[in-house]
């Protein structure tokens, strides 16, 4: 948008002002080291703990050890280049599986991060197998433990593993996609829906998830409630959807006007609403993009086991999956192919950050951010904005080790480019 006052500004436009001094990977980078410190001190004492206290400290360690594989996954998704033929001399982050406030570790490699979160998962899958996965689990079960081993097998390659992992979650029974409008309305407004494999605990008092980057909203005497939006969705992403397509329906809205550059704007281009607002965990009459946050959801393993089975040579059976995601959206049916299920992921996970890992793992770039005919006159304009594109080895795509981590620590290497 023309008013949004730069935020987000440098990892939006990733170029010279995307540094190692971005807010975005320091607070991705510290927000994740931080709970492994947790995790680590935990994992290490859960076994020195009073005898009546045994079975539930094993229970967290194995919380512990899903969480440590996910926050790594996280980091070697963002700040490391993609599993491949030179992931055993690619560095990645500092692998810290000990608390040691004193030590100054190196970065490790791609290769060896993704072996500590095979190895946490084996340990999380061992301590958790009675744990039932439900619909909104507010805990990692071993659903979860599943759930996160298709992620880790898709990204290493391994695609027979990666199928099996997302259809063994697929097939509990226990979650199910939102095919009407009422359940959408249930999963996407009110977080009470039967996707979610994970979904964190949220109060108005605490715990709750804030999006409001597409949808802040204000009150205005003459208009009512009115967006000012920081970032609009791009006429390739509003186009991308079938006439009648459930996810267009309910993540897209151009009947709540959108101020910019001093105007209300009402009909003349769509606004991303996927993280509107929750109203039971909202605290005024203003809609404050709150929801419960959802880290993995059964939209994810579908489109996992669709492209590991079109990955392995399996057409038939990974359309056979695209096409139960395809049904309960009410978009059309296509062929299996990688084309048609990139196509999907871009649909599906709108909003849900995935899509830096997904185009680092095929290998893609960027085309350009062409805006929507309506919004062309109200936004930033320019090389870095609606004209910004990039090739698959533009090295952005692996993010900087922050400054702080540079300066405190004398053994690590920065990323190319930076």
């Amino acid at each position: 948008s023309a008013d949004y006052g730069n935020n987000y500004g440098s990892v939006h436009r990733l170029d010279d002002s995307f540094s190692d001094e971005d807010y975005n990977t320091r607070d991705n980078w510290s927000g994740h080291y931080g709970p492994i410190k947790n995790y680590n001190i935990l994992i290490a004492n859960a076994d020195n703990v009073d005898e009546s206290l045994k079975d539930y400290a094993q229970f967290v360690k194995g919380e512990a050890l899903f969480c440590r594989a996910s926050s790594y996954l996280h980091l070697v998704r963002h700040f490391g280049k993609p599993y491949g033929s030179n992931s055993s001399s690619d560095l990645a982050v500092p692998l810290i599986t000990v608390y040691d406030q004193l030590e100054k570790p190196a970065r490790a490699t791609v290769a060896e991060v993704y072996a500590q979160i095979k190895a946490d998962l084996d340990g999380a899958a061992s301590i958790l197998s009675g744990e039932t996965g439900e619909a909104r689990a507010d805990y990692p079960t071993i659903d979860a433990v599943n759930a996160l081993y298709a992620r880790y097998y898709l990204d290493t390659k391994d695609y027979a593993n990666a199928a099996r992992y997302a259809e063994s979650v697929i097939n509990t029974g226990h979650y199910k996609l939102a095919s009407t409008d009422e359940e959408m309305v249930a999963e996407y407004t009110y977080d009470e829906g039967t996707e979610p494999i994970i979904q964190m605990y949220a109060s108005k008092s605490e715990g709750y998830g804030v999006n409001d980057i597409y949808t802040l909203t204000n009150n205005a005497t003459d208009k009512g409630l009115n967006f000012r939006s920081y970032y609009f969705p791009t006429k390739k992403l509003v186009e991308a959807y079938d006439e009648g397509d459930l996810r267009f329906a309910h993540w897209f809205t151009n009947e709540i006007p959108n101020y910019v550059t001093g105007a209300y704007h009402e009909g003349e281009f769509y606004t991303f609403v996927k993280y509107y607002n929750n109203p039971n965990l909202n605290s005024g009459a203003v809609p404050q993009a709150r929801h419960a946050r959802k880290p993995i959801l059964i939209g994810e393993m579908y489109l996992i086991a669709a492209e590991a089975n079109a990955q392995a040579g399996n057409t038939a059976k990974a359309t056979e999956i695209l096409n139960e995601l395809q049904t309960a959206r009410h978009a059309n049916l296509t062929e299996g192919t990688m084309e048609n299920i990139k196509n999907e992921w871009f649909k599906e996970t709108v909003g849900e950050g995935l899509r830096l890992s997904c185009l680092k793992r095929w290998g893609d770039g960027m085309g350009a951010r062409t805006p929507q005919d309506g919004a062309a006159m109200l936004i930033m304009q320019g090389p870095g904005f609606e004209q910004r594109t990039m090739t698959a080895n533009s090295f952005q795509f692996t993010w900087p080790v922050p400054t702080y981590e540079m300066q405190v620590n004398p053994n690590l290497v920065q990323n190319e480019g930076f």
